[in-house]
C-alpha cells in the first residue's frame, strides 16, 4: 500500500466536500480509503461523485451494478467489488446473479438476461481492446438500449476503470469483505 498520500479524515477535508461525502459515510458507516486520499483533490473529487451520481440517474439499477461488477472483477479492484456486491444485495439482486456477473462469462450466465449479457459483453471487449475493437459489441448493444442509455453504459465503464486505477495504483484494501468471504 503505498503510504506516500496522507490520508484525510473528514475534519481535515474542504468543508464543502465533507458535507457532501457526508450522508454517505452515516450510511457506510466507515470513510472509505480512498476518499480519505483523493480528498486533496477536493474539485476534482466532487466532480467525481456528480459524475457517479448523474450515471446512477442514467441507467436501470441492474446495468449500473452489472457495470460496476464487471469493471471491479476485470480489473482486479476488490475494494469497489465487494462495496458493489453488497449494494447489488441490498438492491434485491440475488447472489447468484452476482456471482455470475464476477465470473466475467456471460454467454454461460444463466441469471443474467439478455441486455445484461450483451451489456456485459461489450464491456469485457471495450476492456480488453481499450475500446478500439467493440464497436459491433456496441452496436448490438445499441439497439437494445436507448442512445441515452449506451452513451451512459460507456461512460460508465471508463468511471469504474477510474476507479480501479485509482484503488489499483495506491494499493487499497477492500473496507468490507466480499459477500462470497468464506463460501466454497
Amino acid at each position: 500500500m503505498s503510504d506516500r498520500i496522507p490520508r484525510l479524515e473528514m475534519a481535515e477535508m474542504r468543508p464543502d466536500l465533507a458535507a457532501y461525502l457526508t450522508p454517505r459515510v452515516e450510511r457506510l458507516r466507515y470513510l472509505g480509503e480512498l476518499f480519505k486520499c483523493v480528498g486533496h483533490a477536493p474539485d476534482v473529487t466532487l466532480q467525481f461523485m456528480h459524475f457517479t451520481d448523474a450515471l446512477k440517474h442514467a441507467l436501470p439499477d441492474r446495468l449500473t451494478e452489472l457495470g460496476a461488477l464487471t469493471v471491479a472483477s476485470y480489473m482486479e479492484n476488490r475494494y469497489e467489488r465487494h462495496q458493489h456486491e453488497r449494494l447489488s444485495e441490498k438492491l434485491g439482486f440475488p447472489r447468484t446473479w452476482i456471482a455470475q456477473v464476477n465470473r466475467l462469462d456471460p454467454a454461460a450466465a444463466t441469471e443474467l438476461s439478455d441486455v445484461e449479457k450483451v451489456a456485459q459483453t461489450y464491456a469485457l471487449k471495450a476492456l480488453r481492446t481499450r475500446g478500439l475493437e467493440a464497436q459491433a459489441e456496441f452496436d448490438t448493444l445499441a439497439r437494445l438500449l436507448s442512445p441515452a442509455e449506451a452513451m451512459a453504459f460507456v461512460m460508465l465503464i471508463g468511471r469504474y476503470v477510474t476507479h480501479a486505477l485509482a484503488v489499483n495504483t495506491l494499493g487499497l484494501k477492500p473496507p468490507v469483505p466480499s459477500i462470497f468471504e468464506g463460501e466454497q
